[in-house]
């Protein structure tokens, strides 16, 4: 999710625009290599005046990548989701049974992202890319692994085995934080599923989505998720490797192993949550 600044404040922060040219040599900078496997979460404010805002970041990312590498986004439609359990905002219970029959279904092609940024909104439309088919949490990909990474996301995969976090956990892939911090790393639900803590527990989840070309509001057994010491856990994990983030712009960013992260994750959650209710 991307904090948002105006655009003039934008403007007042940064002293040089950054360009196609200036953030292809901060994403190389920081250890970004033709070829490689990333998922980014980023907030294009805090990377300051950008000529060309969403776009020239992707093109970027992607020129650096090349068509040999692949470049990831959660493109995720939490407005689709059951209403009960809405926190930003919540809605009066008098409402929640029009949405569940009135509520449009996902579709790949259209179904816009929430709170999730200009970037991952203009990545959702780039060309040649590839979306999963999840009501809720989708995943964008372009590039040469993108079909394997989104195909057959199935309902109850949500973001934990045969998910696409899954297959770039399994790809070997990286994760880039561009102007946020852990608890916008996605990537750490996969710890979550994979993790046994204290508390650890199942919601009945809902959406609206097309079952055999007919608008259904479908409902499934999902993981309660918890991100609220995601930050503190990729402290931890970085303090452990003696991690120093980098720039990209104005923003600190940081280019960390899905495998690494989410393996130190599991034991860090098992202990962390088990401290937090006793």
């Amino acid at each position: 999710m991307e904090n948002k600044i105006s655009e003039g404040n934008v403007v007042k922060l940064t002293k040089q625009p950054n360009t196609i040219t200036s953030l292809k040599r901060d994403f190389k900078t920081l250890g970004v290599e033709k070829g490689s496997i990333i998922i980014m979460h980023s907030s294009l404010s805090k990377i300051g005046w950008t000529v060309g805002g969403p776009v020239s970041v992707i093109k970027a990312l992607t020129q650096v990548l090349t068509s040999e590498g692949t470049l990831v986004m959660p493109t995720f439609t939490s407005g689709n989701s059951e209403p009960s359990q809405w926190e930003n905002p919540p809605v009066p219970k008098s409402w929640w049974s029009i949405i569940r029959e009135e509520m449009p279904a996902f579709e790949v092609k259209i179904t816009p992202t929430r709170a999730m940024g200009r970037i991952v909104e203009t990545f959702r439309n780039w060309t040649n890319v590839f979306r999963s088919n999840h009501p809720t949490s989708s995943f964008t990909a372009w590039g040469k692994q993108a079909k394997f990474i989104t195909e057959n996301h199935g309902l109850e995969a949500e973001l934990g085995e045969n998910s696409p976090t899954s297959r770039l956990y399994d790809l070997n892939g990286q994760i880039l934080l561009v102007g946020v911090n852990h608890e916008n790393n996605s990537s750490l639900h996969l710890a979550e599923y994979r993790s046994e803590f204290p508390g650890k527990s199942y919601i009945r989840n809902g959406c609206a989505m097309m079952v055999n070309n007919q608008r259904q509001w479908v409902e499934w057994e999902g993981l309660d998720y918890d991100s609220d010491d995601f930050e503190q856990l990729g402290k931890d994990y970085e303090s452990k490797i003696n991690y120093k983030p980098g720039k990209i712009g104005l923003a600190e960013a940081r280019l960390i192993s899905i495998r690494d992260i989410v393996d130190f994750g599991i034991d860090w959650l098992k202990e962390k949550r088990m401290k937090k209710i006793f």
